[in-house]
């Protein structure tokens, strides 16, 4: 009797300890078991981890573009360095079909990813410094807050894949209206509007992004996710880069 009373304490604590740990905000979503969480942890935290080496290697770049005069005297107005802007799509589609081939995944990574930061340095070298801070400080503050959001509503059980549709739609419309500016150009005023529809677009994708982090993403998709929020955060700061220079004018 007191063996089979010491049986149900055991089952009993051990039941109050699952319901804790479903609780307390460590499972990411509702129905999710215990082992398939811990490995999607690990999963969101190499993901985030190779996004932090993107963000601060493009951190680094567009500094020194801004603040070091000599390499900011050579990029500022200089039209012929366009070019760097066709860079990224050397690496991307090779990174994209060897993002699972050790270590050609994270060679072709580093490469794409000092790519776009030249893009961003050459933005920020025609920018001023001021305003390139406000904007950086602006979409950390943006980029945390939604995080923050997207696993606090994961949590509760929302759904966001039926943004999908919703943020392409938008996404295309917003590239018609930016080839259409190259034979119409528009003033600052609409180029300030569009900046910050374009920021909401892309505030949008992180909450999407996200949530497919939390749920869709396979392991072994560790680079395209990284590259899917890493493009998603630096779209969003050139948004609100363009917002702020179009105020600024």
């Amino acid at each position: 009797m007191n063996e089979q009373q010491g049986y149900m304490e055991v089952r009993s604590t051990g039941t109050k300890k699952e319901e804790y740990d479903l609780e307390s905000g460590e499972t990411l979503y509702p129905g999710l078991s215990v082992g398939e969480n811990q490995l999607r942890w690990g999963f969101i935290r190499k993901v985030y981890g190779i996004l932090s080496a993107q963000i601060l290697l493009t951190t680094i770049v567009s500094f020194i573009t801004v603040f070091y005069s000599p390499i900011n005297d050579l990029l500022r107005g200089t039209s012929a360095l366009l070019f760097i802007v066709f860079l990224p799509f050397i690496f991307l589609f090779p990174l994209l079909k060897y993002q699972q081939k050790h270590p050609h995944n994270y060679i072709l990574l580093g490469l794409f990813t000092l790519s776009i930061s030249l893009t961003v340095g050459v933005t920020c070298a025609n920018t001023d410094g001021k305003i390139v801070l406000e904007a950086l400080i602006l979409t950390s503050a943006v980029v945390s807050s939604l995080t923050g959001y997207a696993f606090w509503a994961s949590k509760k059980g929302k759904d966001f894949s039926y943004l999908g549709p919703i943020l392409f739609t938008c996404l295309f419309t917003l590239f018609l209206t930016g080839m259409m500016q190259m034979f119409f150009p528009l003033g600052p005023t609409t180029n300030a509007i569009i900046g910050g529809i374009s920021a909401m677009i892309f505030s949008g994708y992180i909450v999407y992004d996200t949530d497919n982090l939390i749920k869709r993403f396979t392991y072994d998709e560790y680079i395209g996710a990284s590259v899917t929020l890493y493009l998603d955060i630096l779209n969003l700061f050139l948004s609100i880069l363009r917002v702020l220079r179009q105020g600024n004018n």
